[in-house]
């Protein structure tokens, strides 16, 4: 039995840390997993800017109320999702998510949790597991399922490459040249017709 393991943020949805740079100004926040292979030194950084701005989780959630997937998302996702299980692989957090979820219309996702003050205040994250995408796609292996994954970022390279089929979708080029050998889209339908060859 077949599952798909998709990438949320540069898959689905537009980056929401680049949107939340934009929305306040601050343009270190652009800095993504597509640029830091280290998720805990990439989340600590960024935790220290929110602190030294004075932001919290109430100003990122009023950016993520505004961004919308990406246009055809949601119709691939639909179409996937008629075929086969499709489950969301994120580093983003449960707090982030939910407000993307009903927008897609309610995948299932696994993800992080932020560790939040009472007045707002980022104070850490909480991660579900080491290495969340490689040991979720292994634990889906473990228990019978061929998986299928797709991504865009460092972070995707270990989930991708433990798969019976792994895909690049809207990557870097500097990613694409690092790896030749994991096929890469740019484009909804093409990645569509990828997965089902591989079904």
């Amino acid at each position: 039995m077949n599952i798909v393991c998709l990438d949320l943020e540069g898959v689905l949805v537009p980056e929401i840390w680049i949107a939340f740079s934009k929305a306040s100004g601050i343009p270190e926040l652009k800095r993504t997993t597509r640029d830091e292979p280290d998720y805990d030194k990439l989340m600590k950084w960024r935790i220290g800017i929110l602190k030294e701005h004075g932001l919290g989780l109430n100003e990122i959630k009023k950016v993520i109320e505004t961004i919308d997937p990406m246009p055809g998302a949601k119709e691939f996702l639909d179409a996937l999702r008629e075929e086969t299980q499709v489950l969301i692989l994120s580093d983003t957090f449960t707090q982030f998510a939910t407000p993307l979820m009903k927008k897609l219309g309610w995948p299932t996702i696994f993800c992080n949790t932020l560790e939040v003050a009472p007045d707002g205040e980022v104070t850490g994250y909480k991660m579900r597991v080491a290495q969340s995408k490689l040991s979720t796609v292994k634990a889906l292996q473990s228990v019978g399922f061929d998986t299928i994954a797709a991504g865009d970022s460092f972070n995707d390279l270990a989930m991708i490459q433990a798969s019976k089929a792994g895909f690049l979708f809207r990557s870097t080029e500097q990613i694409k040249k690092d790896h030749p050998e994991l096929p890469a889209f740019e484009e909804y339908d093409e990645l569509l017709k990828a997965i089902r060859t591989a079904l």
